[in-house]
C-alpha cells in the first residue's frame, strides 16, 4: 500500500480524508484490522505542549520619524539582539529583565523574553526602548513608545529546537534539594521529574522522520508552522529499540510561524525557580500515513516508549549524562515508578491534556479542508544507513 502527499491533499480539500489522533489509532487498528486501517486513515495527528528553552522570535518593530538604526533593543525592559538590521531585532525566550539579578529568584528574574512574547500574541501594550549612535540616514539616538503586535511590521517565530523527539527522566541524588530546568527535585531521589507526551509526542510517530523536514506543515501556537530544518542537538545516532523508538533525547526540529496568527493559550511563559524563564509552546504533525511502515510507528504506546533516569544533581552540571536505568513512559505517567528499591512520585513540564487538545484541533482543521499537508523538500537526517528515502515512499 502506497499513497502519496498529492493523493491525500486532494481528499482534504474534498473533506473526504479519514483522519485520527495518536490516542485513537491504536484503538481502530484493534477494532478493524491493520490493513484495512492502512488503506483507509489518511493521517495522524499528536501534539506536544511544554517548556521549549531554544525559542524566540523576530521583530520589525517598524520605522519611527526621524529613523533610527537599533544598536540596543528592549521590550519591557527585556533585552534583544539588534544586529540584524534597522529596525529588526530577535527576543529570546530566557533572556531576563534587566538588570540581572544574582537572585535568580528576585522580581526581576522572573520576568523575561518568553512573557514578552506571551504578552505581544496576547494583545498587550509592551514597551520598546531603542538606543542608537546617530547616522546621517538614520539620526534618531532614542526611541521609547509602546507598541501591539499588529501594529508591527512583522512578527514570527523561529525556534531553533522545539519538540524534542523523548527526554530524560530527572532524579537528584544529593543530600539537598535542586531547582533545575526539569522542575524541583528532592534529594535523595524522593522524586523524579519529565517531560514528553510520549505516545502522542509529535516525533516519537514517526521516529526516523520519513515524513518529517523542511516545509512540512504544523500546529504552531495554535496557527500554521513550518519544519525549517533538524535543530541544534539533532542526534538521531542514539540507541533504540526494535521499532526505532530512541531511549533518550534525540531528534530535534528548528520551527516558524506568524505570531500575528498565533493564539495565548498556547504560547505560555513558565518560570521555573532556581532556573529561569521558559516558555510552553503548543506544537502538532500531521502524519500521513504513506505506507504501512509509517502507520506502524504511529501505533507507538506509552509502554513502549522507554527513557534514561539521570541523576541532575552530578551527571548533568558535569555534562557526562549517565544512565541510572530506563523507565516507561506508562510506569512515568502513573505519577509512581520504582527505583533502587523504593516507590517515589513522577511529574510531567508536558501536559498530556493539552497535547491531546493540540491532535484533536489538528484532526479537525484537516477533517475540515482547512488544513493541508506539506511535503518536505528534505527529510531530516536520522542516522539511517541504507536506502533512506526508500523507506519513506
Amino acid at each position: 500500500m502506497h499513497k502519496s502527499y498529492e493523493e491525500i491533499n486532494e481528499k482534504i480539500k474534498k473533506r473526504q480524508a479519514v483522519v485520527v489522533t495518536a490516542d485513537e489509532i491504536n484503538a481502530l487498528v484493534e477494532k478493524q484490522g491493520f490493513d484495512k486501517t492502512a488503506r483507509t486513515v489518511d493521517v495522524v495527528t499528536t501534539g506536544t505542549f511544554g517548556p521549549m528553552c531554544s525559542s524566540g522570535a523576530f521583530i520589525n518593530f517598524g520605522h519611527a520619524k526621524p529613523r533610527i538604526k537599533a544598536q540596543k533593543v528592549w521590550f519591557n525592559g527585556v533585552e534583544a539582539y539588534a544586529g540584524i538590521a534597522a529596525v529588526d531585532a530577535y527576543i529570546g525566550a530566557t533572556k531576563v529583565k534587566d538588570p540581572i539579578d544574582d537572585d535568580t529568584d528576585t522580581k526581576s528574574n522572573k520576568y523575561g523574553g518568553a512573557h514578552v512574547i506571551e504578552d505581544l500574541v496576547a494583545g498587550k501594550n509592551i514597551t520598546l526602548t531603542v538606543h542608537s549612535n546617530g547616522t546621517d540616514c538614520y539620526p534618531a539616538k532614542e526611541l521609547t513608545k509602546q507598541i501591539i503586535l499588529n501594529e508591527c511590521s512583522d512578527a514570527f517565530f523561529f525556534n531553533p529546537r522545539n519538540a524534542y523527539q523523548n527526554y530524560a527522566c530527572a532524579v537528584n541524588l544529593s543530600d539537598r534539594i535542586i531547582h533545575t530546568y526539569m522542575g524541583a527535585l528532592k534529594p535523595n531521589a524522593e522524586n523524579a521529574t519529565y517531560c514528553s507526551a510520549g505516545q502522542l509526542s509529535p516525533l516519537l510517530n514517526d521516529p526516523l522522520f520519513l515524513t518529517i523536514g523542511i516545509g512540512t506543515r504544523i500546529f504552531l501556537g495554535g496557527s500554521l508552522g513550518y519544519v525549517t530544518g533538524p535543530g541544534t542537538q539533532h542526534n538521531p545516532n542514539v540507541p533504540r529499540n526494535e521499532n526505532d523508538v530512541p531511549f533518550g533525547p534525540s531528534g530535534t526540529v528548528a520551527v516558524t510561524g506568524d505570531m500575528k496568527k498565533m493564539t495565548a493559550q498556547w504560547i505560555k511563559a513558565i518560570y521555573l525557580r532556581g532556573y529561569g524563564v521558559s516558555l510552553r509552546v503548543g506544537i502538532g504533525f500531521p502524519i500521513p500515513i504513506l505506507n504501512e511502515r509509517i502507520l506502524k510507528y504511529t501505533l507507538v504506546k506509552d509502554k513502549d516508549i522507554y527513557t534514561n533516569i539521570i541523576d541532575f544533581s552530578y551527571d548533568y552540571p558535569q555534562g557526562t549524562g549517565n544512565s541510572l536505568g530506563k523507565v516507561s513512559y506508562e510506569k512515568l505517567r502513573s505519577g509512581r515508578i520504582t527505583f533502587r528499591g523504593k516507590t517515589i512520585p513522577t511529574s510531567s513540564l508536558s501536559s498530556y491534556k493539552k497535547a491531546k487538545e493540540i491532535a484533536l484541533i489538528l484532526k479537525q482543521w484537516i477533517s475540515k479542508g482547512e488544513f493541508t499537508l506539506g511535503k518536505p523538500v528534505e527529510l531530516l537526517p536520522n542516522g539511517f544507513k541504507g536506502d533512506y528515502m526508500t523507506l519513506a515512499s
